[in-house]
Order: C-alpha cells, then structure tokens, then sequence
C-alpha cells in the first residue's frame, strides 16, 4: 500500500511550523509523499526535502493549486482517500478494515475549514477522538493505526545521519554524503 498525505489549505504566515511537523510526521510514519494546497511555501518544502536527504529515503513533496484535483486523480488511478476529522469514524475502528482493503491511501488532513466535498469524496472521514486537536497528531495517531506499528521497523535509504536507539545520550551514525 503506497500512503500519500494531502495538506490542505497551507497558510505562508500562519502554518509553516505544523505543516513543515505534518510533512515530518508524514514521512516518518511511512507516507511516500505529501501534496500541499494552499499558499505556496518554497521555503517550507527545501526544508523538507533537505531533511529526506539527511535521513534517507525517497520523501516527496509538491504543491499543488487543485486540491480536489489530486483527489480525483487518485480516485481514478484505483486509489482510496482517508480525511481525517474529528467527525468521522472512530480510527481504531476502522484502520484495519482501511488497511485489509490494500489500495494505495491518500490522507487529508485539514488547514481552516475543510469544504463539505472534501468529506463527500472520502472514502472514509475518519476521527482520532472525538475531540478537537492538531492535525499533526491525529495523522501520526492514525499512519500508526494504519502501519499497525511496523513504522518502527521502517528503514530509510542511503541516510547521511542515521539515528541508532538508545537510552542515554545520542547515537547518531554520519554517512558520506557522496556515497
């Protein structure tokens, strides 16, 4: 299953930080790309492309002036779309049957307002809690669900800086960056 995130509505002086943490959360929890809608960011997106290039793997990001465009696009292409609201179905509930149905996953995860199509388009519109909370939460919840923990197995190609586990302190692997 190829995980894709959708970012919607992006806002240059209001989202740069939980953006740049939803494409962070997104890339490490398994998704192969994240589409930002909204205000173009170009600073927003060299920062995390930098950050795929130190720690490995193959992270794209692109925006896109369409957002409905890139739904209907991988609806057509087979895909299946995930938007995430606190008005949906329960997560827990309904990650395995997501997960079980294989098709590649497009994850929205809202800005402002999202616009009632965007939940009419969803295949499902899924909650992590009924409550009010960051997007960048809810997606880490939710690609946890949706990886049923194998995140933690997930290696990344050809890092430059390689993070090794411990207890203490930090371990951290340096790579030649030529390599």
């Amino acid at each position: 299953m190829n995980v894709n995130v959708l970012r919607l509505d992006h806002r240059l002086k209001r989202d740069t930080r939980i953006t740049t943490h939803v494409c962070l959360t997104a890339r490490a929890f398994g998704a192969s790309k994240i589409y930002l809608a909204g205000e173009k960011d170009n600073k927003l997106m060299d920062n995390v492309r930098d950050t795929s290039k130190r720690f490995g793997g193959n992270f794209e990001i692109e925006h896109t002036d369409s957002y409905m465009g890139i739904i209907n696009k991988w609806k057509n292409n087979g895909g299946k779309v995930v938007h995430l609201t606190m008005y949906g179905s329960q997560a827990h509930e309904v990650a395995p049957e997501i997960r079980e149905d294989g098709s590649d996953i497009l994850i929205i995860v809202g800005g402002s307002k999202v616009p009632g199509k965007v939940y009419k388009a969803a295949d499902w519109n899924v909650s992590v809690t009924t409550q009010p909370h960051s997007e960048v939460s809810s997606l880490a919840v939710f690609q946890h669900l949706l990886m049923d923990g194998k995140e933690f197995d997930l290696e990344f190609e050809n890092p430059v800086l390689e993070v090794i586990p411990t207890a203490h302190g930090k371990n951290v692997n340096i790579h030649d960056e030529n390599r």
